[in-house]
């Protein structure tokens, strides 16, 4: 007979509310945080007021396992409205025939997608992780959760992409089932077209995962990689596309078989119910993209450009100068030697001046925890109303933390009096506080 054990301890009940009190308030502390620095991490964005509502609501314990009017539960008409009108406004913004709309992550879409695409022991051609692929394209990440044999790209260093023709005669050598393309540290196009044929040559199909650069695609200031050869696109939700936390699959191919593939890859593939207030939250976030995107994207590259400029006028050692440093919303700089943590140093200085970067591994570096580089975001900046003008006093900020040598609390201090100004999310239908 199992031991009676009688009510909790009298201080047990005191010390969890205590301890949940002391969660909200690490909430709480860490909104001011990044209400009062200039957040610049290229992976992060933040949510417009209607977006929020939906993600806030009680859509967030519901489950709704299936397709809008194929479902296993009870209780989903409203929801059944929720996501398709999601997926029809995301079929105009991504202009594509399928989308799935589902998926909880950028990483939880590549997961389907290979599921979708190939079978364990097959063969996978990707970006290298030391080249600037996602962790999702290695072994320690979805490829290899997928048990795919991994082959990498050889890379061009001084245009920061695959080298064409070793990448395209590795993918004739290899014949993958996956020819997989894009990555984490995405300053330019793909060029796809060139290899999406090589691996179309051997029956593979062409992946390009757009989870750093899917609002800059969708806006079309990047590339259209379903018009340059991918058979699916994978993205996130959250970085260059400003929605709530989550993915997708997108694809233009007219075949059912296909469609049905990566609609069971996600569920039951890789999900059972799939956080249906993000879903929500991405069906509103879609709505403001097609009336917004188009100038949110255009901003993000120019003030990725400005920035660039910028630090490389300041005296900054700014990646990619022969091509114009970036097309993307990213900026990659170098900080001292290859593997000698410069990069990571650099990230702590500037965080204690108020501004959050992350350290980034560099074409030369080995060591993921002691990189010479910073890889920097500007969608966030953008969103809360910053320009030309304002990157350049970014850059001044990082000159007077990173090479002036001035005081990084007198940095601080100034960096929230100019964020101050900047605190209204843009691009949305309506413009309220960015951070809660």
């Amino acid at each position: 007979m199992a031991q009676d054990l009688g009510p909790f301890p009298p201080n047990s009940v005191m010390e969890s509310k205590q301890t949940a009190y002391n969660v909200l308030d690490a909430v709480e502390a860490s909104g001011r945080h990044y209400a009062t620095s200039l957040p610049m991490i290229a992976s992060e964005n933040i949510l417009s007021p209607l977006v929020a509502r939906a993600v806030s609501s009680d859509l967030h314990g519901r489950y709704a396992e299936g397709l809008p009017g194929k479902r296993y539960y009870q209780g989903c008409d409203d929801f059944d409205t929720i996501e398709s009108l999601g997926i029809e406004s995301a079929k105009r913004v991504f202009n594509s025939k399928f989308v799935n709309i589902q998926s909880i992550s950028g990483t939880v879409s590549n997961i389907a997608a290979l599921k979708a695409l190939s079978k364990p022991g097959q063969s996978i051609t990707a970006v290298s992780t030391a080249d600037g692929g996602h962790i999702s394209h290695a072994n320690m990440g979805a490829v290899g959760v997928r048990g795919l044999d991994l082959h990498t790209y050889p890379w061009n260093v001084e245009r920061m992409e695959p080298d064409i023709d070793a990448a395209a005669k590795l993918i004739r050598e290899i014949e993958p089932s996956v020819a997989l393309f894009g990555q984490s540290v995405f300053l330019f196009p793909t060029p796809l077209e060139e290899l999406s044929d090589a691996a179309h040559e051997v029956g593979a199909s062409v992946m390009y995962d757009a989870a750093h650069v899917l609002g800059l695609v969708a806006g079309g200031v990047f590339q259209d990689p379903l018009r340059e050869g991918a058979d699916v696109v994978t993205g996130s939700s959250h970085k260059t596309f400003p929605g709530p936390q989550g993915g997708f699959l997108i694809s233009d191919s007219d075949d059912p078989k296909m469609h049905r593939r990566l609609n069971n890859a996600v569920f039951p593939g890789t999900c059972s119910s799939y956080h249906l207030h993000h879903v929500a939250g991405k069906a509103v976030a879609l709505a403001e993209f097609e009336a917004f995107g188009k100038d949110y994207a255009r901003d993000i590259v120019r003030n990725a450009k400005a920035l660039a400029e910028s630090l490389a006028e300041r005296g900054f050692d700014v990646l990619a100068e022969e091509r114009g440093y970036t097309a993307s919303h990213q900026v990659l700089t170098r900080h001292g030697d290859k593997d000698s943590g410069a990069g990571r140093d650099a990230a702590q200085m500037l965080e204690k001046a108020g501004i959050i970067t992350n350290m980034n591994m560099l074409p030369g570096d080995t060591k993921a925890l002691s990189p010479s580089g910073l890889r920097l975001g500007v969608p966030e900046l953008t969103r809360v109303g910053m320009g030309a003008d304002q990157m350049d006093q970014v850059a001044h900020f990082f000159q007077r933390a990173l090479i002036d040598g001035h005081d990084l609390n007198s940095v601080k201090a100034d960096v929230e009096l100019f964020k101050d100004d900047y605190t209204t999310v843009q691009y949305c239908f309506e413009p309220g506080q960015a951070y809660p």
